[in-house]
């Protein structure tokens, strides 16, 4: 879902229903979530997909985190991690690979999942995908005093 450098709250908001409403009027009425633990978030996305007639699926939910990790990476499934808290990680840690290397090289306090907000990730490839998604990064910026963002531009895989 592409957003415009500058988002509001409400500006999300209504850009993602709309995105769910175009996919619930092709006959898509599930959308699934790799959240894990956060209810705060499951209760978020649960209430937004209701108000439109969808409804949401948690998979992974309270799932170990480093059970979850590693087996993403050995079913095959790849993915760069999009942003970072600068708080918790460094500005390396942005546009990588989400792979063994990553994995290993986490601070013990950082959750292997992100699943604190201490990154977000993009997968583009795995073993259930019909062609992976073709991207190219874009620039790293910071913002809001904390997070790094690396930028995906459709185009040509990494």
């Amino acid at each position: 879902v592409f957003m415009p450098k500058t988002v509001s709250y409400e500006e999300y908001e209504s850009i993602m229903q709309k995105v769910c409403e175009y996919y619930l009027n092709a006959g898509i009425f599930t959308v699934v979530f790799g959240d894990i633990f956060l209810e705060d978030v499951r209760e978020y996305r649960e209430k937004n997909l209701e108000k439109i007639g969808m409804k949401a699926l948690f998979p992974l939910w309270k799932k170990d985190t480093v059970i979850v990790a590693r087996a993403f990476i050995d079913l095959g499934f790849k993915a760069i991690t999009t942003c970072i808290d600068s708080h918790v990680l460094g500005r390396n840690f942005v546009g990588r690979d989400f792979d063994e290397e990553f994995l290993n090289e986490l601070p013990p306090s950082v959750d292997p999942c992100g699943e604190n907000g201490e990154f977000h990730s993009f997968v583009y490839d795995g073993p259930i995908f019909r062609k992976k998604i073709s991207c190219t990064q874009g620039e790293v910026v910071f913002r809001e005093k904390r997070f790094y963002y690396c930028d995906l531009l459709p185009g040509l895989p990494f």
